[in-house]
């Protein structure tokens, strides 16, 4: 089976260092675009993001990718893989930029670590949170398959991801707080690490999104 992933280009970061990663994995084809019949003929879907929410956001309207993200969402046999600001663009909203109204997909906010922020010995963490971590896995998902539990992925964000369900949590980092390091839903997989700079667990991770049918 050709695997053809579209990557949603709205204008903002590095999209094609994630798509040399997905061609490094094993896909057929990997489309940079925001053209909706590219997107439509794709088998697979990938929202990533780099920048400020706002910035993101207007791009996003402007452009029409919230009406293909939510289009790709609604094929149930498409899995769709967010990345970074991609997964809180899901939310309700952002506490960036003072306060911005993001997609609504998943209910929950994006908050801010904050300025003075502290582990739980009050010794003050950097923000933004960048470096390697690691995520617990909190549910069984294809796409943590072969991957280690507790395994390290690399980050770089000053807000966290917040969802109202816990249920949809499928891990979390522990940052001074235990926040949201993946989310699932339906033929949704979302991170706040970039798999595309997390060596092999975030090629394993890319590799299983490729072979992933959309179910859990």
């Amino acid at each position: 089976m050709t695997t053809h992933v579209a990557v949603i280009d709205y204008g903002m970061g590095n999209l094609h260092s994630v798509a040399s990663a997905l061609k490094h994995v094993g896909a057929d084809r990997v489309d940079v675009t925001h053209d909706p019949s590219t997107i439509a003929a794709a088998d697979r879907v990938v929202f990533p993001g780099v920048g400020a929410i706002r910035d993101c956001m207007t791009e996003i309207k402007r452009l029409g990718c919230d009406d293909l993200l939510r289009s790709a969402l609604a094929d149930r046999r498409k899995p769709v893989l967010a990345i970074c600001v991609g997964m809180q663009a899901l939310m309700d909203s952002s506490e960036e930029n003072g306060g911005v109204e993001t997609l609504g997909i998943v209910p929950g906010s994006v908050r801010f670590f904050g300025r003075d922020h502290t582990d739980s010995s009050g010794h003050r963490l950097k923000v933004p949170h960048m470096g390697w971590s690691q995520v617990k896995q909190a549910m069984v998902h294809p796409l943590w398959a072969g991957i280690d539990d507790s395994c390290r992925f690399y980050f770089v964000h000053s807000y966290w991801v917040s969802p109202a369900a816990e249920e949809v949590i499928a891990g979390t980092f522990d940052y001074g707080l235990l926040g949201c390091a993946a989310m699932a839903k339906d033929n949704l997989f979302a991170v706040q690490f970039h798999p595309e700079k997390s060596h092999d667990p975030g090629l394993r991770l890319l590799r299983n999104f490729l072979n992933w049918d959309g179910s859990c």
